[in-house]
């Protein structure tokens, strides 16, 4: 791979007690970092003016159940029981291999476009090998970086994860490629018996994966006490959304490393629960973040971003006039913060944070251009929040492990027209197989 100089643009490095926003150079060679400065000298370097523009580290999209792709905004105004019953309960089974590839696909490009370069595709409907093999295939040919969180369709409590699955991919379909790494999609102690929930656990801590499980609500099962028992939770450990978990066990879980993601906009609309972000925050830990279900709600990690800070300042406004009849004179959460919650923490929370997440000399070549001198932009006084205020016309560029994934505003992926038909065809034939959408058909 030839090398690249990145030269003229505003760069936020993400890098600790690194200013905010600086004005460097950075250069790649290969799939890697070499040198971020200002006025390097690389002679045999391609040259890439990015005067006007903010490079930022690729965003991470830390829980996003890729697979259902094909049917965006059909669950806009489903509940969370309505979207378990009609997607959980009456769709999964109908998908087939060559679904499962589009989808992937379709939604791989579709996060490269938003500014994204890494995913945590949390498939749970791998429904034999071969949907398993086509979901990866998919992401492979997107050319966006992932973890493949392997899961399957609901289960009984007692059934545990299909580990000879684990293993195949471990031993083939995932190593063979350099932009994808394995973890597992856990039922985990909420749909899970205690012995389960263990077992699941001690074998992806086994095998050195991260585990990944959701908690919505309600009282804790058993199995989170017995998982808490036998020493399992670990920084490999990933609890998504954690909404209305008692605060004696946020905090047991930070202490242990847990990471959490919060899908903001989805857990807010359909029902989850308040955010973990307050509780988080309160000790000193931060979430990361993802958008869910492209079912409900646009893929777009900033507007998540956005959602999660907006959110969290209401909260923190409202308690403070409450404690003292007054207006907050500061901010509680910084736009760098949000900005963080796309990128680090997206990166830890996928055990990916010694590759990508930062701007620094050695990490993956991951990195996004926003066109600031855009008119929904300008003037970009704030390279920070300019960033949080960008939507996918302002993604100028897309570099993941140092090639190129969009240029120029465009993505740079053929047969977009046909990606499109498949994409409708394999929709509509799936949302009949949802009674509701049979009824008014």
């Amino acid at each position: 791979m030839s090398r690249t100089l990145l030269r003229g643009a505003q760069v936020i490095t993400m890098t600790p007690d690194r200013p905010d926003a600086e004005h460097l150079d950075v250069l790649v060679d290969g799939a890697r970092i070499v040198a971020v400065g200002e006025n390097i000298e690389a002679s045999d370097a391609e040259v890439i003016d990015f005067s006007g523009r903010i490079v930022i580290p690729g965003l991470v999209n830390a829980h996003l159940h890729t697979w259902q792709t094909p049917l965006r905004s059909a669950g806009a105004d489903w509940t969370l029981m309505e979207y378990l019953t009609h997607l959980h309960g009456e769709c999964v089974g109908h998908y087939t291999p060559a679904d499962m590839h589009i989808s992937n696909l379709g939604g791989g490009l579709n996060q490269i476009n938003c500014g994204t370069t890494t995913v945590g595709d949390w498939c749970h409907n791998t429904l034999s090998p071969e949907h398993a093999d086509a979901a990866v295939e998919g992401l492979v040919q997107a050319g966006i970086r992932a973890v493949f969180l392997h899961g399957t369709p609901y289960r009984s409590p007692e059934t545990p994860h299909p580990l000879a699955e684990v293993d195949r991919l471990l031993d083939g379909p995932v190593r063979d490629h350099a932009l994808l790494t394995l973890g597992m999609a856990l039922q985990g102690p909420q749909y899970s018996s205690p012995e389960t929930a263990v077992a699941d656990f001690r074998a992806g801590a086994d095998r050195g994966l991260v585990v990944s499980m959701h908690q919505s609500g309600g009282e804790l099962s058993p199995g989170w006490e017995a998982v808490r028992a036998s020493g399992l939770f670990s920084p490999l450990t990933n609890v998504v959304h954690g909404a209305d978990l008692p605060n004696a066990w946020i905090e047991m879980l930070v202490e242990a490393g847990v990471t959490f993601t919060t899908t903001p906009e989805n857990e807010l609309g359909q029902g989850h629960g308040t955010p973990v972000t307050g509780a988080l925050l309160r000790l000193g830990a931060a979430p990361s973040l993802g958008t869910d279900i492209d079912t409900a709600v646009p893929g777009k990690v900033l507007t998540a971003a956005r959602i999660a800070l907006a959110h969290q300042r209401s909260l923190d406004h409202a308690q403070y006039r409450e404690a003292t009849g007054m207006h907050a004179n500061t901010a509680s959460v910084t736009a760098k913060q949000a900005l963080a919650w796309a990128t680090v923490e997206g990166a830890k929370a996928l055990g990916l944070a010694d590759r990508v997440g930062r701007i620094e000399v050695g990490m993956q070549a991951d990195l996004v251009a926003v066109d600031a001198r855009a008119f929904n932009l300008w003037p970009a006084h704030d390279p920070v929040a300019t960033v949080l205020h960008a939507d996918i016309a302002n993604i100028e560029a897309v570099l993941v492990a140092g090639s190129w994934r969009k240029r120029d505003h465009a993505l740079l992926a053929p047969g977009l027209d046909e990606l499109r038909d498949r994409l409708r065809e394999s929709g509509q034939r799936l949302l009949h197989s949802i009674g509701s959408v049979r009824r008014h058909a």
